[in-house]
């Protein structure tokens, strides 16, 4: 922990992928089985390379994009690029299978320990909670259910670019948010473990950042999160230090 403790906040948004659930379950899963890659396979980086690749394209593409044939495109072609890295020379129709797979498996998924309650301790403090996500809005509304959260997040408060227009990490995602809640930039906070998607883009927001950094991955920049965290209890400590 960085020590130091933050103001109370009016609002909490989280990341879903990798935030909430451990994304590397269901891509450690479809390569095993697609590919039949066994346990010494170096699935952390390569998982980093994928994400990274994936950044990368959409950001090339002005936005993740969230329906037809540009986004099939982008999900395949970063499993190519990532791949390659490690050895794995997969044609299209390879990448396409293994995609396939990944999304598939995303909806057996769970929230990481201590994510369910920090969010409910935070709603008993009458704090706003809510999520800001990436992705086609149909896709992540099926992780979202998947996770178990609907009983704790009404969807007014579930902001997903393929639904909003802007895609992280546009600050104008951040600002739209503040604005629907009517609250000042520096009244919010947002937890991620992207650096370029969540660190980046809500630091250029104005937003207070905390960087669930829990893979242990090196910053891209010279931005500067208000605060870093590898697990959910250190989460708890900097929001809710009295609990």
């Amino acid at each position: 922990m960085n020590g130091f403790v933050l103001p109370p906040p009016k609002a909490v948004f989280f990341d879903v992928d990798d935030t909430l659930y451990d994304h590397l379950i269901p891509f450690r899963e479809a390569l095993m089985h697609v590919l039949g890659t066994g346990d010494g396979f170096p699935y952390a980086p390569a998982y980093h390379r994928m994400r990274y690749y994936s950044d990368t394209l959409s950001a090339q593409a002005g936005g993740t994009p969230t329906q037809g044939r540009a986004l099939h495109e982008m999900r395949t072609r970063r499993f190519i690029l990532s791949l390659a890295e490690f050895g794995l020379e997969l044609s299209a129709a390879q990448a396409a299978e293994v995609q396939a797979e990944y999304l598939s498996r995303q909806f057996d998924i769970r929230l990481f320990d201590g994510a369910r309650s920090l969010i409910s301790d935070l709603l008993g403090r009458e704090c706003t909670v809510g999520l800001i996500t990436n992705g086609p809005s149909e896709h992540q509304m099926k992780k979202i259910a998947a996770l178990g959260l609907a009983d704790l997040i009404p969807p007014e408060l579930i902001y997903i670019s393929g639904a909003v227009g802007f895609t992280k990490p546009d600050r104008r995602l951040f600002a739209h948010v503040a604005d629907k809640l009517n609250f000042p930039p520096e009244a919010c906070y947002y937890i991620g473990d992207s650096w370029r998607n969540d660190v980046v883009g809500a630091l250029d927001a104005g937003w207070h950042v905390l960087w669930f950094n829990h893979r242990n991955a090196q910053p891209e920049s010279e931005h500067k999160p208000h605060f870093r965290a590898n697990s959910y209890e250190e989460l708890r400590q900097l929001l809710l230090p009295s609990l």
